[in-house]
């Protein structure tokens, strides 16, 4: 029987404060009700907030991992993460941001193999910076999905990406405007947006995803996509997050295979 290996899914930004990692979350819960092993990897190595948004307690970390790697102490992934429930596991940045320098992209296509190997999909939270290990992580991706919003700064810089995007002739992306991060900004249309960055938008979360009591939720460790009241009351967009999970995973929408 041959075995499939899982595929690896950044979500990423060129700006803070878009709703990445509640996207990304909102996407793990996708796939833990479709009866998928989701590992979330947290790269955002200096402020990454998995671990806290989902309410998990980890006693290890990536740069644990990674400096276990490094001296031969490393025996199995499992050693590393935490569970949320159980389809869905952490493996959370460092814990402290002292340690975040110290992590080398040399070992995260080392990271991404192992875990392709045990889930079925990895889904690998980033920075809004291009450095290096934001560009290792989007060069081994199966598929990024950039989150933006109708914001002028964020806009711009996302033109420039898909510019340099465009220049070397990577297609392995998909966009997602987040109208619920901010209500009150509705500058621009669908149609000057595009005009701008200059590439297709091809999903939306509507300003009526906006959760005002999210707070709550993020006290209690929960994932939105998982409580049936959310799902009840937000169906459209729910229902478009489930055909962008679905797309991330889809041969024809990724052009270069990792």
């Amino acid at each position: 029987m041959i075995l499939m290996a899982g595929k690896i899914i950044s979500v990423s930004s060129v700006k803070g404060g878009v709703g990445k990692t509640t996207i990304l979350t909102n996407l793990a819960g996708i796939y833990c009700s479709l009866n998928k092993k989701v590992l979330i990897v947290d790269f955002d190595l200096y402020s990454g907030g998995v671990a806290v948004s989902l309410n998990v307690k980890n006693a290890k970390d990536i740069y644990m991992m990674i400096d276990s790697m490094r001296n031969n102490r490393f025996t199995e992934l499992k050693n590393y993460i935490a569970t949320y429930n159980s389809n869905i596991d952490v493996l959370a940045c460092p814990k402290d941001p002292r340690e975040a320098s110290k992590v080398e992209s040399r070992f995260i296509p080392t990271i991404f193999d192992l875990a392709k190997k045990e889930y079925d999909v990895v889904l690998v939270d980033t920075t809004h910076v291009l450095d290096e290990i934001n560009l290792t992580i989007l060069d081994y991706s199966y598929m990024t999905l950039f989150v933006i919003t109708n914001d002028l700064v964020d806009l711009k810089n996302m033109k420039s990406l898909v510019t340099i995007f465009k220049d070397t002739g990577k297609k392995n992306y998909l966009t997602v405007l987040n109208n619920s991060r901010d209500i009150g900004k509705d500058y621009l249309s669908l149609f000057d947006i595009r005009n701008i960055i200059k590439t297709n938008i091809d999903y939306t979360i509507s300003k009526n995803y906006y959760i005002k009591n999210i707070d709550k939720y993020v006290m209690n460790g929960e994932i939105l996509t998982l409580n049936k009241k959310i799902n009840m009351f937000h169906q459209n967009d729910v229902s478009n997050m489930k055909k962008m999970a679905m797309d991330l995973l889809d041969d024809r929408h990724s052009k270069e295979e990792k």
